[in-house]
């Protein structure tokens, strides 16, 4: 039975496919059930010799929620269910955003919830990651999507979904019954039997843009699956695959599947074991791809053969922008590829290529300062440099220091700057905008370094964006940069 929403909601979710998996789950789910939950239910039983009107065997549940919502809502559900009623959710209902991480809920647990956010039109995201749901918490999640109209983002990750779990949460992708547009699985044993469930709900799927299926069990087939569903997908603009096991086979499909995909911009493939054939297949695939614009292939075993072959592709590809893929056996022979590749790319749009582990050399910093005096926006964040250790390293003036010496001699406002180089007026610049603006004015002389230790200041978390409207921003530094407001020369 499905919930019903009349000004009221029902109480029940649509039971599993066999009474089979229900059995096999209430013997998890009792463990997953908080230790108040069975004082909670020894109560209620002794209540329920009192009156039938506690007795879920007796009373119809679907009378039992007319006429309230919210809070009693909530309530009624949780007696009913016998669960514990969760202080945060009901101080938290009337709010757009409720976190639930953590909090052993369980199956019946997240059965109240779900009763009580059927009609909700508040809350829009909801986090309840690690509460052991399983596949029929699942169930009573999806039954409560198909009736909500406003809940945009949820996290049910590391939840013991399994395959049955899978199967309802694609079946409601399939037809397109809710307004998610955030879904995060993260962690739920979904292997290669729940593949095809996936791929076919989302090759419909119009809904849903970013998509978190990370530390699952794909294997080879679950990636020529989902590979298959990339050529079709017109909406999911992030996919993260992390922490799976594609390999060659499936990060080759995966690559096929890119070359007609018109809408996915970020995609997370590390950890995945995909290797240099694997690196082939997504650099054929950035030959003609002109939407991804950040990827992700650290920790794949990808080593200078590899970069090389990726190259084909960074060669062309016009759109591309942050690269990862630190923790591969790369060498300075395979840094220098990847600097080289945008080189020589007159339609590169590279801002950050991270080899963070790879050691290089003098002739890669020569090579990459050259780089960066025509493409100054580029960040290569790379590991240590051959020799540094014996040799002196060089030393870069303080750019704080450079040019607060500067601001001494010139009376010039930090708002003044920020508004050059702020094109849309939003008060955020985008971190290539502002390491371009750096590299190209002319008054104070700050090399690529110094303008990235500036850079790490202004953009602590590395979200991207220098965003001058916080107030933690260091009042030092905000005094320095005044300097730069009437000495920037400013790209069209």
């Amino acid at each position: 039975m499905g919930f019903q929403s009349d000004g009221a909601s029902s109480t029940e979710c649509r039971p599993s496919e066999s009474e089979g998996t229900a059995d096999q789950n209430e013997e998890m789910s009792n463990t997953c059930e908080s230790p108040e939950s069975v004082s909670v239910a020894d109560a209620s039983a002794e209540k329920a010799t009192q009156g039938s009107d506690t007795d879920l065997e007796i009373e119809d549940p679907e009378k039992a929620f007319v006429g309230i919502t919210g809070t009693e809502l909530y309530l009624e559900a949780c007696r009913m269910m016998e669960v514990v009623p969760v202080s945060h959710f009901i101080q938290n209902l009337a709010k757009p955003y409720i976190n639930l991480n953590h909090h052993g809920l369980g199956p019946k647990g997240v059965k109240a919830i779900a009763v009580a956010l059927v009609s909700n039109a508040t809350v829009t995201h909801l986090e309840l990651e690690d509460n052991c749901i399983l596949a029929e918490g699942a169930i009573c999640i999806v039954e409560m999507l198909r009736e909500n109209s406003s809940l945009q983002e949820l996290n049910i990750s590391n939840n013991h979904l399994d395959t049955a779990g899978a199967e309802a949460i694609a079946s409601l992708l399939l037809d397109n019954m809710s307004y998610l547009h955030a879904l995060q699985l993260s962690g739920n044993n979904f292997g290669d039997e729940a593949a095809p469930y996936f791929a076919e709900a989302l090759m419909g799927n119009y809904q849903v843009k970013d998509l978190d299926l990370s530390h699952n069990e794909f294997y080879e087939k679950g990636g020529q699956l989902l590979g298959q569903m990339l050529a079709s997908n017109t909406t999911l603009e992030i996919l993260d695959l992390s922490w799976n096991h594609l390999r060659r086979k499936g990060t080759v499909a995966l690559g096929t599947g890119l070359r007609g995909n018109g809408a996915l911009k970020v995609l997370n493939l590390s950890w995945n074991g995909i290797g240099n054939e694997g690196a082939l297949a997504l650099g054929e695939a950035l030959k003609v791809n002109n939407v991804l614009v950040h990827l992700d292939i650290s920790n794949n075993q990808i080593n200078n053969e590899g970069a090389k072959k990726l190259c084909r592709g960074l060669e062309v590809n016009g759109k591309l922008k942050i690269l990862k893929m630190a923790n591969n056996p790369l060498t300075t022979e395979g840094a220098t590829a990847l600097v080289a590749s945008v080189r020589k790319n007159p339609k590169s749009m590279m801002e950050e290529i991270n080899i963070s582990n790879v050691l290089v050399n003098e002739t890669f910093i020569k090579l990459l300062d050259l780089v960066c005096q025509t493409r100054p926006e580029l960040d290569v964040i790379y590991g240590e440099v051959e020799g540094c250790i014996t040799k002196i390293p060089k030393q870069h003036p303080n750019p704080m220091k450079v040019i607060q010496n500067y601001l001494k001699e010139h009376n010039l406002r930090l708002w003044d700057f920020f508004r050059n180089i702020d094109k849309d007026g939003n008060m955020k610049i985008p971190v290539a905008a502002f390491r371009r603006a750096m590299m190209q004015q002319s008054s104070i002389q700050l090399d690529r370094v110094q303008i990235g230790e500036l850079v790490r200041k202004l953009d602590r978390n590395r979200t991207g964006v220098v965003d001058y409207r916080k107030e933690d921003i260091d009042r030092p530094l905000c005094k320095a940069l005044l300097v730069l407001s009437s000495s920037v020369v400013f790209l069209p």
